[in-house]
């Protein structure tokens, strides 16, 4: 909790801290936006180009892999950092996302906000909450025009004051879910998973929603058993990192 804050402040809007700053070397899969509906381009990890897709055939004999892609909303700047603030060049939730990339073959997007949100801390605590009290539905400024090349969409986000931000919802009710696999991840300064899994179920109609990941913001940079052992659990073929 912020000094000066009271509980509900914090849980409206816990903005999760700490990262690790990553160059593009470092990523399986481009992080600049959307590479989704390209899902033939080939993986280039030194150059962070688009990633090699999950429809590529496994060796002969093999189960085929699933078709998976990464989305998630992320937000650099001033964020929650062990009951204080650290401004982040990289948003946690891209921080966690670039880790998942580098152990699957996949294809990634990167959420947008239309109206992008402040990088000041309580400027998005406040918007945050209008948003919530106003159920809204912010507008995307790199919209998918479909999922239906993926078998599995990995949809990542912060949690804000117990909820995935607002443009989540946006994102998930203008696409067809149906026969998707849904597994959410977060990053989080106290709430865990938060309400992602009813929300998602709600909201991605037709997915099956799985088994999703939590790591605290704080501890993003360390995530990689965490991230290794989730793919593990949820049958995703993993790699080792580039």
């Amino acid at each position: 909790m912020l000094p000066g804050t009271s509980r509900r402040t914090v849980l409206r809007g816990a903005v999760v801290g700490g990262a690790l700053a990553l160059t593009g070397t470092q990523a399986a899969c481009s992080t600049g936006g959307s590479t989704a509906g390209v899902p033939r381009a080939s993986s280039n990890a030194a150059t962070g180009t688009a990633s090699e897709s999950a429809a590529e055939s496994s060796a002969p004999g093999d189960r085929p892999r699933p078709r998976v892609l990464v989305a998630y909303f992320s937000r650099p700047g001033e964020n929650y950092y062990y009951g204080g603030r650290r401004d982040l060049p990289v948003g946690n939730t891209e921080v966690l996302a670039r880790m998942i990339a580098q152990r699957l073959r996949c294809d990634i997007h990167r959420i947008e906000a239309l109206d992008p949100y402040s990088r000041g801390y309580d400027d998005t605590v406040a918007r945050n909450v209008r948003e919530q009290d106003a159920d809204a539905r912010p507008g995307i400024g790199n919209r998918l025009p479909s999922i239906r090349d993926y078998d599995v969409v990995l949809l990542g986000s912060s949690i804000w004051n117990v909820r995935p931000p607002m443009i989540m919802h946006t994102f998930a009710e203008s696409l067809g879910f149906t026969g998707t696999t849904v597994h959410p991840f977060t990053t989080h300064a106290m709430s865990g998973l938060g309400t992602t899994e009813r929300e998602y179920a709600a909201a991605c109609r037709g997915a099956t929603v799985g088994e999703g990941l939590a790591v605290k913001g704080e501890e993003v940079a360390n995530a990689d058993q965490a991230v290794s052992a989730w793919l593990t659990r949820i049958n995703l073929q993993t790699g080792t990192p580039s």
